[in-house]
């Protein structure tokens, strides 16, 4: 049996085909697109981030030849990337393009640099559980950012994704979160909750 990882970076995907005991039998690794359209502003697609992941995956399953039924397990791992899709689950533009092909805020844009100094400048006790201070690489402040900035995607954005997540809902039509997504890149407070 064996089980497959997909990690998403800034310009590639990768798989691994692995054992159950850890030992990697085949990787593959496909690049993605990123659109910079001003400057601080890095966009993806999250169709051809999808597109890449399933073709590192399937290249990494026919290198280590075997079997997909003795494939077990899927595990995602990305960038704190901000994915918007609309009520039918389409791509809605994050992007000043208006561009809807681009609907991933990647990791490193940093267009919401204004909207996380207000949120520090709130010093709300949450903000300790980040070390005081929140990025604006994290999703709150790109969230702002598009609620100030582009106000035609926060109304018509049904679905904001952390990127792991969007590719564990792509992958299973289930749009359960990730603890840690929630808790690292959303500032969820999990243990009051659970």
């Amino acid at each position: 049996m064996y089980v497959i990882g997909v990690d998403v970076g800034t310009l590639s995907v990768r798989a691994a085909v692995v054992t159950l005991k850890g030992e990697i039998i085949a990787t593959s690794s496909h690049a993605i697109k990123i659109f910079n359209p001003l400057n601080d502003h890095f966009e993806q697609s999250s169709e051809d981030i999808w597109k890449s992941c399933c073709l590192s995956v399937q290249d990494a399953v026919r290198k280590a030849n075997v079997e997909a039924s003795s494939i077990v397990g899927l595990g995602f791992d990305a960038t704190c990337s901000l994915v918007a899709l609309d009520k039918n689950d389409h791509p809605i533009t994050v992007s000043t393009t208006g561009d809807n092909s681009q609907n991933v805020v990647v990791w490193m844009d940093h267009r919401a640099i204004n909207q996380a100094e207000f949120i520090n400048s709130t010093n709300h006790p949450m903000l300790q559980n980040l070390g005081g201070k929140i990025s604006p690489e994290m999703q709150s402040p790109k969230l702002l950012w598009l609620k100030q900035n582009l106000p035609y995607t926060w109304e018509k954005t049904e679905k904001f994704f952390d990127l792991a997540d969007f590719l564990t809902y792509k992958a299973t039509s289930d749009g359960t979160r990730s603890l840690c997504c929630v808790v690292c890149k959303w500032n969820y407070k999990a243990n009051e909750v659970c």
